[in-house]
């Protein structure tokens, strides 16, 4: 993962100084943004090893996607919201299904079973069941509607709608957030009892010896920045990139930004599914999933209408809204009965790798 970092000092070299190379320096800062948000995951650990349970579980849920929504939030203020939106619908796909069964899969023992707290899982299930109602009303109401008034009143409900379905969204993450710190019952997974998790595996030598506070913090703040920097070569090289790939922009934020932002989560997922850590490995990816639809998508609509460039949560592609909604049902036939194994962690990955190809042919190539 270290050595990945030496394309960081290659984007920059390819954006400012070799001119004429935008698919070249593309596709480095993508590859910069994953030892990068490793870095992150990282620092975030070690400052939760010495800040306690609660602050740390804090902290991980605010750096958890912070990666994620800084290259979203450059691509938005490029002017590509439906990048941005095929992004959100690629991390909740990406997170829920490929790093989850990839996680399954490298889990697996000789076709042994693993184990995992159903009552946890069965409260991100349900999550992810309200995720999926927020996420669908917007487009939902939009196309019943649009077929009553003009365009430009649609265009207006839309977005008032989006805002107030943000706002209702966020405020349920944070009940879930009190919940799962301070709920009646605590389980390995929950925001706090992850962080007792990693800072235990910090101890057990999974990250080496813990860091002290200032390497923790300022490794956190630097990795941070460089995150923005890359993600501005991102958003100016998108659309050069695509045309030279023959690719829509819409399907390399569905695809490649959701993947490659959420890479270093797969491999912790992959790390502790390795440890038989299941409830820590479902706590990482579908933790992750519903931070993306709860928070990172409505901070995203909220944030691009107070910069004057108003993102709604209409995912007029039906394929988007499908996705979302498979994501919901394939994770609850899987959460149900408490144990998982290697064919169910092949299923996952074959039902995403069936919309990356859904996503592919309605996204034809560009030309």
């Amino acid at each position: 993962m270290a050595l990945l970092l030496v394309f960081v000092p290659v984007a920059a070299l390819l954006r400012y100084v070799v001119p004429g190379q935008p698919l070249l320096a593309f596709a480095a800062a993508m590859l910069a943004i994953v030892p990068l948000a490793d870095l992150i995951r990282k620092a975030t650990e070690h400052l939760a090893e010495t800040t306690g349970p609660a602050l740390g579980g804090l902290l991980n849920v605010t750096f958890g996607n912070i990666s994620e929504l800084i290259l979203a939030l450059f691509v938005l203020s490029a002017g590509h919201q439906e990048v941005v939106k095929g992004q959100i619908t690629g991390a909740i796909l990406g997170n829920a299904l490929l790093g989850l069964g990839l996680a399954i899969l490298a889990g697996a023992r000789r076709g042994q079973r693993q184990t995992f707290d159903r009552h946890s899982a069965g409260l991100q299930s349900s999550m992810l069941i309200l995720a999926v109602i927020g996420l669908l009303l917007p487009a939902l109401f939009h196309y019943t509607e649009a077929a009553q008034v003009s365009a430009a009143t649609t265009a207006v409900l839309d977005e008032r709608l989006s805002l107030g379905t943000s706002v209702v969204l966020v405020v349920l993450y944070i009940g879930y957030l009190v919940f799962t710190l301070h709920g009646p019952s605590a389980h390995p997974k929950t925001a706090e009892g992850e962080a007792e998790a990693l800072t235990d595996a910090v101890h057990h030598g999974a990250e080496g010896t813990p860091w002290p506070w200032p390497k923790a913090l300022g490794t956190l703040v630097g990795a941070t920045l460089l995150v923005v920097w890359m993600s501005e070569i991102i958003s100016t090289t998108l659309e050069a990139s695509a045309e030279r790939l023959g690719l829509s922009t819409f399907f390399l934020g569905v695809v490649v930004l959701a993947v490659v932002g959420a890479a270093a989560e797969y491999l912790s997922a992959i790390y502790f599914a390795r440890k038989g850590r299941m409830d820590l490995v479902l706590g990482i990816t579908l933790g992750s999933t519903i931070q993306i639809a709860l928070l990172v998508a409505p901070v995203l609509v909220l944030v691009s209408w107070m910069l004057g460039t108003p993102m709604n949560l209409v995912f007029e592609n039906p394929l988007e809204l499908i996705a979302i909604a498979a994501v919901a049902f394939s994770v609850n036939a899987i959460a149900h009965d408490g144990e998982t194994h290697w064919y169910e962690g092949m299923m996952l990955v074959g039902v995403y790798t069936l919309f990356v190809i859904a996503f592919y042919f309605v996204t034809p190539p560009v030309g």
